[in-house]
Parts: structure tokens; sequence; C-alpha cells
């Protein structure tokens, strides 16, 4: 592998790493409803345990209510049941055929919860981009030492990466900051 396919290769699964802890944050709920929070619940359909979104159709209603609209008839009561038994801490209520899953107002103290919750996903997420540095830098020492590259490429290579490692940290820690202010407005 050439020096120039690491850096490429490494600064792919940074962002990738970028891309899944900002899906991850996108989980994470704060006062407003997100379709997205709901990824995370598993129904049972017919033996199979699918995600919501695989069984029926979810939306926002308000800012602070997501409806779920099953695309078949008995499987309300279902969904209703793995909302309810889910850790979201979510109480839907079924209206006909269609859920309504109303965003309870959160607490100061499940506020600052979830606040700790952000910083150690942030955490992960940067000990995921600091771990394929490391990679990457193994990567280009072994170069090295099969002759494949030279010292100098090497130095050169290893601030090239820090400085691409250094970008996606900040634009994580950005992340960070911008959740816990989210999660912080009333």
């Amino acid at each position: 592998m050439t020096i120039a396919e690491i850096k490429k290769t490494v600064e792919g699964k940074m962002d990738q790493s970028i891309e899944a802890f900002k899906n991850n944050l996108t989980k994470i709920r704060t006062g407003r409803a997100n379709p997205a929070l709901l990824d995370s619940v598993h129904v049972d359909y017919y033996g199979a345990m699918l995600p919501i979104s695989q069984v029926a159709n979810v939306s926002l209603l308000d800012a602070r209510t997501i409806s779920v609209q099953p695309w078949e008839k008995g499987m309300g009561a279902k969904i209703e049941k793995a909302i309810r038994d889910s850790d979201l801490g979510l109480n839907p209520s079924s209206m006909g055929d269609l859920i309504r899953v109303p965003m309870p107002a959160m607490s100061e103290e499940r506020r600052k919860e979830l606040t700790k919750v952000v910083r150690s996903e942030g955490e992960g997420a940067k000990i995921a981009v600091r771990n394929l540095r490391r990679d990457a830098n193994e990567s280009i020492k072994k170069a090295v030492k099969d002759k494949l590259a030279s010292e100098d490429e090497q130095k050169r290579c290893e601030t090239d990466i820090q400085k691409v490692t250094d970008r996606h940290i900040i634009v994580i820690d950005q992340l960070v900051a911008a959740k816990e202010q989210d999660l912080m407005a009333v």
C-alpha cells in the first residue's frame, strides 16, 4: 500500500467514524420529536424482529409528537407495545390505526444525564479516530521498513495524518457542543 493510499484510506475511515457518530447523536432525544428516535425500536413481524420504519410510516405530527401509521391492521398493538417496552421512556397512545407518540418534557436532571451520554459518545468517536491514526502510522512504518517509502516521506505523512486527525477531532467537539446546547435549551 502506497503512502498516498494510506492517507486517502485513513481520511475516508475517519469520515465514516464521524458519520456513525452523527447517526448515534440523532438517537439521543432532545425536547423535540425526531422520527429517527424510533429507529432503534424493533417490532416482532411474523417471527422476525424488524425496525418500526419497515412495518409502518413514521412521521411528525407536530414538534413534540411522532405519528406511527402501521401498514397492516394487526400491527398497531405490537408496535405500541414495542415502543412502550423500549428504553426510550415514551408512552404511545393509539387513535384508531394511528399511533401517537408524544415527547414528554425533560427534567433538568434528565438533560444533564443525556449531556453525559453525548460526551461519552463523543469520546468514543475520538478514540475511533485516534485508533485509525495509530493504524495508519503503523502502516507507514511498515512501508518504510519494506523500503517502499523513505523516512522523510514517513515524517511528512505522519504530520499530514496528525492534521487530518486534529481536524476530525475538532468536528467531533463541535458536534458534541451543538448537541449539548440543543439538550439544555428548554
